[in-house]
């Protein structure tokens, strides 16, 4: 704690950061890890396994049965000037039971109504129970005739198959999030290389062993989306995975919005609600650098708390192996001050026709469930699992039962309803419930 208050002095003094970042000293080429030269002088480490299937591989497509998997994906979007969204739902019904982890309600609906970044009230409007008549309202409270300030219609086809291991299209990509690392998803990483997945992990700048510019552009949302962006295009294959955790889900988010033909799946870990990302003006990660640095003792502590459901040794060795919140005090607020995309709101998540599963840990105290409910209620084909014993590191906490829904999800493959022969050409269209 003195050395940490000294050296806070010091960056004060000096208006340098006491704790830049650098890479790692063990972080050599070779074991899977690459440095990838982004931009010129923006490198980033990234962990690639491609997987020896010795003569196994197959491509996903051979397997899968004509006309199977082909899920109908129609909805209209619409904003009114009073901030409301009314979401409905015209194509297949994908339901939740399909996957067998229980927890979580995500099952289809119609309509969706609800208001723009409210949490705190009910989203749907009341409707009348069976048998029971709609009073009408009062002459003076019937409202006119709105008209909506955006209006998003979305009808497309849209693929889904079971992504296995022998599959040689399939790429597996993890996001982590603010003061995280690669080393965070050492369980799945090692798990899913070893079931012959190709998985790739790279540090964010300024975080493991990436660089760490000391200019605080460099860490917004844009500069890392781009990151991310070249990261993708550098490894993708075919049917590519996300699977981003806490501020990683944004980038996933993003890139499932940029290339949706080319990302099949995507996995929400503790990702929060499908509100656009704004800094707060009132955080502690506004005080300046050096001051941040003397408080890094109380914020390790603090993160150990919130991040865990429980604050044993255990918890406390996989914080140091998996490098978590082991950045310096100018990345840190720079990270949190760089968190503006108001283009990630809720009809841009709404938008996505790709199949999410989303992970929520019951005990974390960074994001509330009630965020992963929002956000399942918005998506097209969302599913929200939540882990008990879980907390915002719950991949790390419980990795067996994490790679176990993970790779649930990755096999998953929609199994819709026969349809019935038409005599018209136009494809048949399926009531919701």
């Amino acid at each position: 704690m003195l050395t940490s208050i000294t050296d806070g002095i010091m960056c004060c003094l000096t208006g340098k950061s006491a704790n830049t970042v650098a890479p790692l000293e063990n972080s050599e080429p070779g074991d899977g890890y690459e440095f990838v030269e982004v931009k010129p002088g923006r490198v980033l480490r990234v962990r690639h396994i491609v997987p020896d299937r010795g003569g196994c591989e197959t491509s996903g497509e051979e397997e899968q049965k004509p006309g199977r998997g082909v899920v109908r994906c129609k909805r209209k979007i619409t904003v009114y000037r009073n901030g409301q969204l009314v979401i409905e739902n015209l194509g297949d019904v994908v339901r939740s039971e399909i996957l067998h982890c229980q927890n979580g309600n995500t099952e289809a609906s119609s309509t969706v109504e609800v208001e723009l970044s409210d949490y705190n009230s009910s989203a749907t409007e009341p409707k009348p129970s069976h048998g029971a008549e709609a009073q009408p309202p009062p002459a003076g409270e019937r409202r006119r005739k709105r008209k909506p300030k955006r209006t998003v219609l979305i009808d497309c086809d849209r693929k889904i198959s079971s992504c296995k291991g022998t599959h040689s299209d399939v790429a597996l990509f993890f996001i982590h999030g603010v003061g995280g690392s690669l080393d965070i998803w050492g369980s799945q990483l090692d798990f899913f290389s070893r079931l012959g997945y190709g998985v790739i992990a790279p540090d964010l700048a300024g975080h493991g062993a990436s660089t760490a510019p000391l200019i605080a552009a460099a860490y917004t949302f844009y500069a890392l989306a781009e990151d991310m962006r070249a990261i993708f295009k550098r490894y993708a294959r075919k049917r590519n995975i996300l699977i981003g955790h806490s501020y990683g889900v944004s980038f996933c988010t993003f890139l499932a919005h940029e290339y949706p033909d080319q990302v099949h799946k995507v996995v929400m870990v503790n990702g929060g609600g499908p509100t656009a990302l704004e800094p707060s003006l009132c955080s502690i990660f506004n005080l300046p650098t050096c001051v941040l640095h003397c408080l890094a003792p109380c914020l390790a502590w603090s993160f150990l708390k919130a991040g865990f459901a429980r604050q044993g040794v255990k918890e406390k060795q996989l914080l140091k192996e998996g490098n978590a919140f082991n950045v310096s005090s100018f990345v840190l607020r720079a990270m949190m001050s760089g968190q503006y995309w108001p283009e990630g709101d809720e009809v841009y998540h709404a938008e996505l026709t790709v199949p999410i599963l989303l992970v929520h840990g019951m005990h974390d105290k960074f994001v509330p469930i009630e965020e992963d409910q929002r956000m399942a209620e918005i998506l097209l084909i969302a599913f929200l699992k939540v882990i008990d014993e879980g907390s915002h590191m719950v991949m790390m906490e419980c990795p067996e039962t994490v790679n176990t829904l993970l790779h649930e999800f990755f096999l998953w493959e929609p199994d819709l309803p026969s349809e019935v022969p038409a005599a018209q050409d136009s494809p048949p269209s399926q009531d919701n419930k």
